[in-house]
């Protein structure tokens, strides 16, 4: 099966969770600046929500650009991924609307943490349509940055019941690791 279809689709569904995720954003009550201070959690949860659904959608691309085919598990696994990504709104807003606390900001967490493993399924999946040797097999080699995210995730997701402070300093820290497009896959591509 091409690819066309699923990256097409896939563009579709992260184009509405950006816009459902700037749709929750409320106008202030007043027209200075101090108006904005008590929006202050919710536009931080959604430049954080933004830059990670900005990240998938990069990575996404990427390695689809460098996969030959798809097979219908990787079409399932996409879903999943997406699935995944579509809770961004929901708990963006519910751990900027309530201040960062604990729970909210351990249930992003463990968003965070599925849609991670949603892409190393899909990414998996992929793989395993075109072949170990593929471009894209070739190109994520050790894949430290997935490997090390997980346990990062997790590590943020009790670092809440403490401090949630601390699990959101966790995930802004995974984010800026994913923040640059994986260089592997746009070597491997010729991009």
């Amino acid at each position: 099966m091409g690819k066309g279809r699923l990256e097409a689709f896939s563009d579709g569904v992260i184009a509405i969770i950006i816009t459902i995720m700037v749709l929750e954003l409320r106008v202030p009550e007043g027209h200075t600046l101090d108006a904005l201070l008590p929006l202050a959690p919710v536009l931080l949860s959604y430049i954080l929500s933004f830059v990670y659904v900005g990240i998938y959608w990069n990575n996404h691309h990427h390695m689809l650009a460098s996969s030959r085919r798809v097979s219908g598990l990787a079409l399932w696994a996409n879903l999943h991924l997406l699935f995944w990504l579509s809770l961004f709104p929901f708990v963006t807003a519910w751990m900027g609307e309530n201040h960062f606390s604990a729970t909210p900001t351990a249930v992003y967490g463990v968003v965070l943490l599925m849609a991670a493993v949603a892409y190393w399924i899909l990414q998996q999946t992929l793989i395993a349509a075109d072949g170990v040797d593929s471009t894209l097999g070739r190109a994520i080699g050790a894949d430290w940055k997935g490997k090390l995210s997980p346990p990062f995730y997790l590590t943020g997701i009790l670092l809440t019941c403490w401090r949630p402070w601390a699990g959101q300093a966790i995930y802004a820290l995974i984010a800026l690791l994913w923040l640059i497009p994986d260089r592997r896959i746009e070597g491997a591509i010729g991009g």
